[in-house]
């Protein structure tokens, strides 16, 4: 197990447990938590995101279906002298009970290889055939635990057609906004706010390019 220090934080690593990386900045410098926010992250990895959301909000609980990440992640908020934060092992949604004012989501998004050996850290890019496979079944499910005037946070890539994500939540009736991008050499990194229609949005949204 190895350290990593940030300008925040200081994060204990784990070879089975996916490390801070670009899509995970990506997400956490663009929060905007409100101070009594009640905050829920699905696939919490290290932990950084949480622990980052954890600054601002009443309560934080992440869920992860990698014991390694959850037992990481609690590490890393004793490291931090943060207690306002709870990390559970469980598949999306299943161990949820309750609303959340944020829902936050960076999910794996690369097309499965036939053949790989499983292995934990694979949860964390692993996302189906398509790429889709938990960013679907995270969407069939989220309006259940979003209060109304709720809002998500999910990261999606230009690899796995976030276009996509933007449609079904447009369907489901959500205004989207795009807040955050990061272009990368492989691909386009996407930070998507999605809040009920009669929400007002706070943070300004950037314009899509579809380079």
């Amino acid at each position: 197990m190895t350290l990593m220090r940030s300008a925040r934080l200081i994060i204990r690593r784990h070879p089975e447990v996916y490390d801070p990386a670009e899509d995970t900045f990506l997400l956490a410098n663009n929060l905007a938590v409100r101070e009594n926010d009640r905050v829920l992250e699905i696939g919490v990895g290290s932990g950084y995101v949480s622990l980052v959301a954890s600054e601002n909000a009443e309560s934080v609980r992440g869920v992860d279906i990698n014991p390694h990440a959850v037992k990481l992640a609690k590490l890393n908020a004793k490291l931090n002298n943060i207690v306002n934060v709870e990390f559970i092992i469980g598949d999306i949604f299943s161990p949820i009970n309750g609303r959340f004012d944020l829902i936050l989501l960076n999910p794996p998004y690369l097309q499965a290889v036939e053949g790989l050996t499983h292995r934990y850290i694979d949860y964390s890019w692993s996302g189906g055939e398509d790429g889709m496979r938990v960013t679907n079944r995270f969407l069939n499910d989220v309006e259940s635990f979003l209060e109304s005037s709720g809002r998500i946070l999910i990261v999606q890539s230009s690899l796995s057609g976030y276009d996509r994500t933007v449609r079904m939540l447009s369907e489901k009736g959500f205004r989207i906004r795009i807040v955050a991008e990061e272009k990368l050499f492989f691909e386009n990194l996407y930070l998507i706010e999605a809040a009920k229609k009669e929400k007002v949005f706070t943070t300004p949204a950037l314009h899509l390019s579809h380079d």
